[in-house]
């Protein structure tokens, strides 16, 4: 069996307008539900591909941030409207690709057209740039004050890696692509190998849009490739910027590469997190068994594929915890097998669960009832526990495990668990369920926990991440390489642009967003204060 689809794939890279296949070396997809080999050889891109589809975003740059922005938010909204269009042979085909059902798909693709026309508006706003402005004081004693007029710019070309574990909201028309598009930066692509045929389909749909909505050529190119072509664009002088979504050794790696070009670029990688769940004593006598469900379904939702997935669980002793660790391992059982994304992330997996079995002090306090196949790339779910001490004296036991897997530990007081928050690496998130009395008798844990993550939940779960402004999603290392930014949300685009301040500069030459008469009608900080007014003349 072969792909479905109307869309006939060619397998190769495209480079702006043109595609080009001038590497021997090629890539094959693998049905992961069936470990069939999917037809389409998709050609790797050369040294020489990728430098072109660099100089053609370089060149690309300059014609594509001085558009208006209404132009760009068309151009977003456009892309919305493509992926759309591609109807079931898109989630068909990343379906095969991935493992991942047809439903689940569905609701990733909404996301991910919804991206597209969230920063579509937020371009033709235009607040997002953060007008700000001094007006000149000539007179002011004892100097007198410049006429300053600040703003955020694009950077310029930006590399973009695709994740493997989100074919379509963090892959080719992912948060990256879109914000990065978003602030006026041309988007080349690095696809995942995992999945070649949703993002040659995404590409051409993003293709599409531009050819249509008249976007200089060059604005976005796509790149299949492993490990040297990430690195080739990674090192090109003319990049600017790189977002990157994956494994901690692949985003240090990216983020050492760049650090040491002659000219360091910043790299923006999201490499995953425990997530550690904080469960306090009232909650669990309140609503055990309640939290014990919705742990286990957060904890297997996407067989564990989630960079948001709780792999630790905290609690203090008491008989109570040790009725909800049954729970959860009770829920566990009934998860059955299935597939993972690709063989290989099914490997990692089996072999950081049996690890973690295999470490002294740790015991297997559940798994899924059914065996998984590991020829069909399928994992089992299972849930492990173990005491501080064994967790303190084991730094392994605080690394992520990919998948279906979480680990309990119990606390011997209250006290020890500000120490274990406060010996954990950064986070994207972290997780308190507890009561009102638990919550103010807690106060100092919660306070160690907001110097770990970037998002601190109350009595939820961390799997699922809202696509909106106020969203968060990027912590302290080694969750991200800057906590300062997010990879989803309207802040997003802030990754991809930079200050610049003009100093007295003649009014013709300021940009639109800058100008006195504020013909966009944004939100700007004239004189320290706020207002979408125009500035009157002197």
């Amino acid at each position: 069996m072969g792909y479905h689809g109307s869309m006939e794939l060619h397998g190769k890279n495209i480079i702006g307008r043109e595609t080009s296949a001038e590497g021997t070396e090629t890539l094959t997809a693998t049905n992961p539900a069936t470990s069939e080999s999917l037809p389409t050889h998709f050609h790797l891109a050369t040294e020489a591909e990728a430098d072109r589809a660099v100089r053609l975003a370089d060149a690309a740059f300059a014609a594509y941030h001085a558009l208006p922005a209404e132009r760009r938010a068309v151009f977003l909204e456009r892309i919305a409207e493509e992926i759309t269009a591609l109807g079931d042979p898109l989630l068909e085909t990343a379906n095969q690709e991935t493992g991942l059902p047809l439903a689940r798909l569905t609701l990733e693709r909404q996301r991910t057209v919804g991206q597209f026309q969230m920063f579509g508006g937020v371009v033709r706003e235009g607040s997002w740039v953060e007008a700000r402005i001094d007006r000149a004081q000539p007179d002011r004693q004892p100097l007198p004050r410049p006429d300053l007029r600040r703003m955020l710019i694009p950077l310029g070309p930006v590399a973009v890696f695709g994740a493997s574990n989100f074919p379509l909201a963090f892959s080719v028309p992912g948060g990256d692509t879109a914000s990065a598009l978003a602030a006026g930066c041309p988007v080349v692509v690095k696809a995942h190998p995992a999945h070649p045929g949703t993002s040659e389909m995404a590409a051409r749909a993003i293709l599409a849009a531009a050819e249509a909505t008249g976007m200089p050529n060059g604005v976005f190119s796509l790149l299949h490739g492993r490990e040297a072509v990430g690195l080739t664009l990674v090192r090109h002088p003319l990049l600017q910027a790189v977002g990157f979504t994956g494994s901690r050794t692949a985003g240090v790696a990216l983020f050492r590469e760049a650090a040491a070009r002659p000219r360091p670029i910043p790299v923006y990688a999201e490499m995953g997190s425990v997530n550690p769940v904080f469960v306090l004593p009232g909650a669990l006598r309140e609503r055990g068994e309640q939290i014990a469900a919705g742990l286990a379904a957060s904890v297997t939702v996407g067989v564990g594929q989630f960079c948001t997935n709780p792999g630790l669980v905290f609690g203090v002793k008491d008989t109570m915890l040790d009725r909800f660790t049954q729970s959860v391992a009770d829920n566990i059982s009934q998860v059955a097998p299935a597939p993972m994304l690709h063989g290989g992330i099914c490997r990692m997996y089996v072999q950081g669960a049996d690890r973690l079995g295999g470490t002294p002090g740790v015991r297997l306090a559940g798994h899924a009832a059914t065996p998984a196949d590991p020829a069909l790339a399928q994992a089992g779910a299972a849930v492990f526990a173990t005491d501080a001490a064994a967790f303190a004296r084991t730094p392994h036991l605080a690394e992520e495990v990919f998948g279906p897997s979480t680990l309990l530990i119990t606390a011997d007081t209250p006290a020890q668990l500000e120490d274990i928050a406060g010996n954990l690496e950064g986070q994207l998130t972290a997780t308190v369920h507890g009561t009102p009395d638990d919550l103010r008798e807690h106060r100092g844990l919660i306070a160690i926990l907001e110097t770990k993550v970037g998002r601190l939940l109350f009595n939820g779960f961390p799997t699922g991440v809202e696509v909106s402004p106020a969203m968060q999603h990027g912590g302290p290392f080694p969750a991200t390489t800057d906590s300062r930014t997010t990879s989803v949300g309207t802040a997003a685009m802030a990754r991809f642009a930079r200050p610049l301040c003009w100093q007295d500069a003649p009014p013709d030459l300021l940009p639109a967003e800058l100008q006195d008469p504020n013909p966009r009608r944004l939100w700007r900080l004239v004189d320290d204060e706020w207002t979408r007014e125009a500035i009157a003349s002197a």
